[in-house]
């Protein structure tokens, strides 16, 4: 499982056109889902994402985490972060789950992140989307159980 974590000060994604996920202050995640994931390793990555200190404090210093600063989290799936480029020119995705695993696993990462950080934003899983955000920083950081 991987998951590209951005801090950001609001971010929104969209399908045809309308917004079905946005949140201000947090986390926009974009998670990609292998073959080989499984429940145990999403529940390691959730409580990764709840206990990354990745906001500053009062003196500048990443120390607080997304519940410390009352921070929202959208997640967005995108099988693309399982692309293997390293023969040719166009991407393998053969790493990348297949689309019902990979959706069943989607659903309960959301689920676990809704347990844990309550009201949870997210995309359409296998859709179209297009997503705005402005990174915080820029502060980015990869996760990869």
């Amino acid at each position: 499982m991987r998951v590209v974590l951005q801090r950001v000060n609001y971010a929104n994604v969209k399908v045809d056109g309308k917004i079905i996920g946005e949140i201000k202050k947090g986390y926009l995640a974009l998670l990609g889902i292998s073959g080989e994931d499984t429940k145990e390793i999403a529940d390691k990555m959730v409580n990764k994402i709840k206990n990354l200190r990745l906001f500053d404090d009062e003196d500048g210093k990443t120390n607080l985490s997304i519940s410390d600063v009352g921070g929202s989290l959208l997640v967005v799936s995108q099988f693309t972060l399982y692309a293997d480029c390293k023969k040719g020119n166009r991407p393998s995705f053969t790493l990348a789950a297949k689309p019902d695993m990979a959706e069943d696993l989607y659903e309960y990462f959301l689920t676990k992140c809704t347990e844990i950080f309550g009201n949870v934003e997210h995309g359409s899983f296998g859709a179209d989307m297009k997503v705005t955000l402005e990174n915080d920083g820029p502060f980015t950081v990869i996760l990869e159980m």
